[in-house]
């Protein structure tokens, strides 16, 4: 279950990280609401999974599938752009979470 938990928290990193323009500033209410919704629950549950999993290998994973989703949803929502260098690290990114999860048992 660590491991769901953490992908969930990936998850609603990718939804406050890829609203975060969207709030000016924090300026316009509904983003704003949005971002830290999803930042309070991505932190709840990071903490449900580092009961289970070494703190280190959680945060890894963590920041991974947030910066993994967000790059995405830049493409596909922001229209940034997709390049050769950008797709191989962006792959070399995803190799890691998964290199880190073969490697990490919970405890």
């Amino acid at each position: 279950m660590p491991w769901v938990y953490l992908f969930v928290a990936g998850l609603f990193e990718v939804g406050f990280a890829s609203v975060l323009k969207l709030t000016e500033g924090f300026t316009r209410l509904w983003p704003t609401l949005i971002f830290t919704v999803c930042i309070v629950l991505s932190f709840v549950f990071l903490n449900k999974a580092v009961k289970d999993l070494p703190i280190g290998t959680a945060y890894a994973i963590w920041t991974g599938i947030g910066a993994v989703g967000t790059v995405i949803v830049g493409i596909v929502v922001y229209k940034e752009p997709v390049t050769a260098l950008r797709m191989l690290f962006l792959a070399t990114l995803i190799g890691s979470i998964i290199g880190l999860k073969l490697a990490t048992t919970t405890t």
